[in-house]
C-alpha cells in the first residue's frame, strides 16, 4: 500500500486525518484560501497531511476500506514521519478515524478538534440534504462532483467551484467512491469515547444545515475532555469563512492547549436557514412537493403514493418541473433542489 503524504512547517506535529474519499492535496493546494489556511498553519505547527487509500495520489487500486485499514494507514504516516506524539484534526467521515486512534493510542495523540463528524458517522450522513447529495453518485458522477464542490465552497464560486469539481472528478473514481463511503456509513466508534484522553474541540457551524447542532453536542459531551464549541457560518467547511478566526483558534489549541472563550456555547441554539422558494422557476406548491420527494430519491410510484395523487398526475408534474428549470432528468432536478435549499 503507498501513500502520498507531504511535511511542511515547523512547530508541533498536527496531522490533517483526510477526508475521503475526496483527499486531494494537489487540489487543496491549487485553492487559494486553502493554500493560505495552510501557509498560516505551518507557520507555528508541523503540518502533516495525506491523501487517503484509493484517493488522490495515494493508491488508487484497493479493496480494504475498514477502519482498520484507515488507522493503519495513519499509523503508517506518523512513524514515517517520525512523530511520537501529535495531535490530530478530523473533518467529516474522518472524525470517526480520530476518535479511534485516539482511544486506542492515548500515549500518542496530545489533543483533538474534530469537525463536521460524529463518532457514528451515518449520523452526520443520514440527513435528506446529504442523502440527497450522495444519491447523485449513482445518477451522474458528473453532476454529483459538481453540486458537491458547489455546495462545500458556495453556490457563488464560480470558476473555483468549477475547478473544484473537476479535481473532486479527478481524486476518486465512482466505485471507490461509493464503496468508501459505504463503509463510512456502518462505521461506529461510540464504544470507544470514553477511552480518548486528549483534550477535543468539536466544532459546529451555527447555521450549517448538514450536521444537527445536537449531534454535535452529543459528541462533545461523550468525550472525557470535549468542549463544543459554535463559530457563526453557514458554510459546511471549517476554513471557507472566517478562515482567519478559525486558523488562530487551532493554533492557540494545538500550540498553547488555549481553548476558545466567548465563542463556545453549548446552550445556544442554531439559527434555522430560511428556505426561500426558489426565484425564476415558477413552481407550483405541489410541484415543489414534488421535486422535494424526487430529491429525496422516492421513484414516481412512491410519490404518487404518498401525495395521494395518480402515476399520470406525478409523471405530468415532474415533465413540468424538468421543463421548467431546464432538468435533463433526476440527477439534474436533485442538483437543482440541494443549491436552492429544497433537499
Amino acid at each position: 500500500m503507498t501513500l502520498a503524504f507531504a511535511v511542511t512547517g515547523q512547530g508541533p506535529p498536527l496531522v490533517l486525518v483526510p477526508w475521503v474519499p475526496f483527499s486531494n492535496l494537489q487540489m487543496e493546494y491549487g485553492n487559494p484560501v486553502m493554500r493560505q489556511v495552510y501557509d498560516q498553519l505551518a507557520t507555528r505547527v508541523t503540518l502533516v497531511q495525506y491523501d487517503g487509500r484509493g484517493t488522490g495520489h495515494s493508491q488508487r487500486d484497493v479493496v480494504d476500506l475498514t477502519l482498520g485499514a484507515m488507522l493503519a494507514d495513519l499509523e503508517a504516516v506518523v512513524d514515517q514521519a517520525g512523530f511520537g506524539q501529535f495531535s490530530l484534526l478530523g473533518q467529516y467521515s474522518s472524525c470517526a478515524h480520530a476518535l479511534a486512534y485516539a482511544a486506542r493510542h492515548p500515549e500518542r495523540v496530545r489533543r483533538l478538534v474534530l469537525f463536521g463528524g460524529s463518532a457514528r458517522t451515518w449520523d452526520v450522513m443520514s440527513a435528506n440534504q446529504t442523502q440527497a447529495l450522495l444519491s447523485l453518485i449513482e445518477k451522474d458522477w458528473s453532476v454529483f462532483a459538481d453540486t458537491a464542490a458547489h455546495q462545500w465552497m458556495g453556490w457563488a464560486a464560480g470558476e473555483a467551484g468549477r475547478a473544484t469539481a473537476e479535481a473532486f472528478r479527478q481524486a476518486v473514481t465512482p466505485q471507490v467512491a461509493r464503496e468508501t463511503l459505504q463503509a463510512a456509513s456502518a462505521t461506529d466508534v461510540t464504544a470507544e469515547l470514553a477511552r480518548v484522553q486528549a483534550p477535543t474541540l468539536v466544532v459546529h457551524r451555527r447555521d450549517a444545515p448538514q450536521v444537527p447542532m445536537e449531534v454535535s453536542r452529543s459528541l462533545a459531551n461523550s468525550l472525557p475532555h470535549g468542549r463544543l464549541v459554535i463559530l457563526d457560518g453557514e458554510r459546511p467547511h471549517l476554513f471557507l469563512e472566517d478562515s482567519d478566526r478559525a486558523v488562530r483558534m487551532l493554533l492557540d489549541f494545538f500550540c498553547d492547549g488555549l481553548e476558545p472563550g466567548g465563542a463556545s456555547q453549548a446552550s445556544a441554539e442554531p439559527t434555522r436557514p430560511h428556505r426561500a422558494r426558489p426565484s425564476g422557476s415558477e413552481l407550483s406548491g405541489r410541484e415543489l412537493e414534488v421535486l422535494r420527494l424526487l430529491a429525496g430519491g422516492e421513484s414516481n410510484a412512491q410519490i404518487a403514493r404518498r401525495l395521494r395523487l395518480s402515476p399520470h398526475t406525478v409523471e405530468r408534474h415532474v415533465t413540468n418541473i424538468y421543463r421548467k428549470i431546464n432538468a435533463r432528468g433526476r440527477a439534474d432536478a436533485t442538483a437543482y433542489a440541494l443549491r436552492h435549499g429544497l433537499a
